[in-house]
């Protein structure tokens, strides 16, 4: 699943402060996630990231190589 810097998505599970949206920061064998209600920073491994997608809130234009 092709994934971008700046995509928001929803996961399955809610982080603690009670947000379920994360913004991608870092692109690589982990992604880095933002929350969009506290800040706070996590690093994920991809395959936990795509297998805990919900759905896309937002996307950014992708780019055209």
């Amino acid at each position: 699943m092709p994934l971008y810097l700046d995509d928001v998505v929803s996961l399955r599970k809610q982080h603690p402060c009670g947000g379920d949206t994360w913004r991608v920061v870092r692109l690589g064998a982990d992604i880095g996630l933002r929350c969009m209600t506290c800040s706070h920073r996590v690093l994920i491994p991809r395959s936990a990231v795509e297998r805990d997608i919900k759905r896309f809130v937002e996307r950014p234009l992708a780019p055209t190589d």
